[in-house]
């Protein structure tokens, strides 16, 4: 567990101000609330990760940290991208924008960044729907005191699934799974990994959905 900085311990080169040509995704601003903190924190060399692109090799040794009601969200990024923190305004930018590596590293920070700022401050939400004939699901609680889903959809079994520490289920209906928590990618993985267990089918519409998905209906053929 890393301990937090003082933001007046930040590195200038981490929060740079000079203005640097940037992407059409990495140039959008974010524009953070008076209830969420940003800030930069360097990660020590043995914490660090590495990744590879072509011949080239990066580091992640620092991350972007952004702590609202909802919890608390890290980002990991190499030297390279730099983060600018003016009046509670995030830009992003890199040190060197032609290179296409740091390029696409750019937009995609900007873009997970938006994301924790957004589950930071408010959450993120997913809504399960259960369709067919006796399909729902229930929240149990495990023997050992951890909330479980468990699913009727069908199978002479019932499966029955961990709920991820971070995240909170509710149903405000049998046939309906509401999946909250900070870290959208959580909670779009915890939605995806339930619809597996029972995938729309396109002939007669049953399933279990996520949020605003739908089915085309096809015809069976006959024969």
């Amino acid at each position: 567990m890393f301990r937090q900085p003082a933001l007046g311990l930040i590195t200038r080169r981490a929060f740079a101000t000079s203005p640097i040509a940037r992407t059409n995704i990495g140039k959008l601003p974010i524009k953070l609330n008076d209830s969420v903190q940003c800030f930069v924190e360097e990660i020590p060399y043995e914490f660090s990760k590495t990744f590879s692109k072509g011949k080239e090799t990066y580091r992640l040794d620092r991350q972007i940290i952004i702590k609202g009601p909802k919890g608390v969200l890290k980002t990991a990024v190499p030297k390279f991208v730099q983060i600018s923190n003016v009046d509670n305004t995030i830009t992003v930018s890199v040190d060197e924008p032609e290179n296409k590596i740091q390029r696409s590293m750019w937009g995609t920070t900007r873009a997970l960044l938006q994301n924790n700022f957004i589950g930071a401050s408010e959450g993120h939400l997913a809504i399960v729907k259960f369709v067919g004939t006796g399909y729902r699901a229930t929240i149990e609680e495990a023997p050992n005191g951890k909330k479980v889903v468990a699913l009727k959809i069908g199978y002479p079994y019932t499966p029955k699934l961990p709920v991820p520490e971070g995240l909170t289920i509710s149903s405000p209906s049998p046939t309906r799974l509401l999946i909250e928590g900070a870290d959208k990618q959580q909670v779009k993985l915890f939605a995806a990994v339930i619809r597996k267990y029972k995938k729309p089918e396109p002939y007669k519409g049953k399933g279990i959905f996520v949020d605003d998905e739908t089915i085309k209906l096809k015809e069976k053929k006959i024969k």
